[in-house]
C-alpha cells in the first residue's frame, strides 16, 4: 500500500534524496525503440538540460544523475531554509524563469518583469512561491512535465509519458549518499553501455570528468548543479576514485582489476568493502523508502509511525557480524 510523499520527505527539513523516474511501460521512449528503430536519443539531452536549468532555480542541489533510455536517476539535497534568505523580488524572478509569459510561443522579457513586480508586491503568494521553491515534489513536477509534454508534441499523441509519480528514497547518512551517487552514476557501466566512468553519456560523473583541472582542486565534494550544498565527508577524488573502484567490484567483465587497498573515504565512513559494496549495488533492491544504517532506518521507521524499514534487516545483519 503506499503512503503520502509528505510522510517521507519532510517540508521544513533540508535532507538528501534518491529520485527515479520510469517511462511509462519501461518503454525505450528516451532511447531506441527496437520494434520501430526509431532512436528518440535526443530526449536524453532535452532531460539534462532541464535537469540543470531546474537546478539553478529552486533551493536544492543535484549531487548525481543518470538519464537512461527507460528511466532517470537522480541524487538531490533540498533545502527549505534557503528560501528564508531570498527577497520577494529574487523568489518572483525565480518563479517567473519557471513560467514565463510567451506571446505567439516566445518569451515576452517586458511581460515577465512586470509579472515578477507583481508577484513581489503579493506578500502572501510570495509565501506560497517560496515553499514551492523548496519543494521536492515542487521540483519534480517542473522536471518531468515539460519533458511529457515535449515528448507528446514531437510524437502526435497524448497521455502519460512517465508511468507515475517519481519513485523516492530517504538517504539518512553519509554513506548513504555516496553509495547511492555511485550507484546512480553507474548505471550506465552496468547497463553496458559504457566501458568506463568518462564515457557514461548524460551522467553527473561524466559532466564532472569533463573539467579535468577542476578535480585535484576541489576541496570538497560540490553538487554538479544547484544554488544549495552540504559538506560531505569526501573530496571530488576521493569520490571519484570510490565511484571508479565500485564499478570494478560491481563488473568482473571490466578491464582492469580491483585495487589491493580500498579507497580512504571507506575509512572515514567507518565502513568495511564488503558492507559498502553490499549497500551500494542494493540501493533498489536492498532498501524501499529509505537507505542507511540500521540505526538510522529504525529512526526513520518511528518517524513514519512504522516497525520496521525494508533493509534494516540487512543493515543489522551486516552491524552484528562487525560487531558493532
Amino acid at each position: 500500500m503506499t503512503s503520502p510523499r509528505s510522510q517521507l520527505v519532510d517540508p521544513d527539513a533540508p535532507g538528501f534524496y534518491h529520485c527515479i523516474s520510469r517511462c511509462v511501460r519501461r518503454a525505450f521512449l528516451c532511447g531506441e525503440d527496437a520494434l520501430t528503430g526509431r532512436s528518440f536519443e535526443h530526449r536524453k539531452q532535452w532531460v539534462e538540460d532541464r535537469l540543470l536549468e531546474l537546478a539553478e532555480v529552486f533551493a536544492v542541489g543535484v549531487y548525481a544523475y543518470a538519464v537512461m533510455s527507460n528511466h532517470l536517476h537522480l541524487v538531490v539535497y533540498v533545502d527549505p531554509s534557503a528560501t528564508l534568505a531570498w527577497s520577494p523580488d529574487e523568489v518572483a524572478q525565480r518563479w517567473v524563469r519557471l513560467t514565463p509569459v510567451r506571446v505567439d510561443g516566445e518569451i515576452d522579457e517586458a511581460a515577465c518583469e512586470a509579472r515578477a513586480a507583481a508577484l513581489a508586491g503579493n506578500a502572501e503568494r510570495i509565501a506560497v512561491l517560496r515553499e514551492r521553491l523548496g519543494s521536492l515534489s515542487w521540483f519534480m513536477r517542473f522536471l518531468n512535465e515539460p519533458i511529457a509534454r515535449r515528448a507528446n508534441r514531437e510524437d502526435g499523441c497524448t497521455g502519460h509519458f512517465w508511468e507515475a509519480r517519481f519513485k523516492c528514497q530517504a538517504l539518512l547518512d553519509d554513506a548513504a549518499v555516496l553509495a547511492c551517487m555511485a550507484y546512480v552514476d553507474l548505471n550506465p557501466i552496468r547497463a553496458g553501455l559504457a566501458p568506463d566512468l568518462p564515457s557514461s553519456p548524460y551522467t553527473s560523473v561524466q559532466r564532472r570528468l569533463a573539467h579535468p583541472e577542476s578535480i585535484e582542486s576541489a576541496a570538497t565534494l560540490e553538487p554538479v548543479a544547484g544554488s544549495v550544498a552540504c559538506v560531505l565527508p569526501a573530496t571530488l577524488v576521493e569520490y571519484l576514485d570510490l565511484a571508479d573502484w565500485t564499478g570494478r567490484m560491481a563488473r568482473s567483465d571490466k578491464r582492469g582489476s580491483i585495487a589491493a587497498v580500498a579507497p580512504t573515504v571507506l575509512h572515514k565512513l567507518g565502513l568495511a568493502e564488503q558492507e559498502w559494496h553490499a549497500q551500494a549495488i542494493g540501493i533498489e533492491q536492498r532498501y524501499w523508502r529509505a537507505v542507511g544504517a540500521v540505526d538510522a532506518l529504525m529512526e526513520k521507521a518511528r518517524q513514519l509511525g512504522q516497525c520496521w524499514l525494508k533493509g534494516a534487516g540487512t543493515a543489522g545483519a551486516r552491524a552484528h557480524k562487525q560487531g558493532i
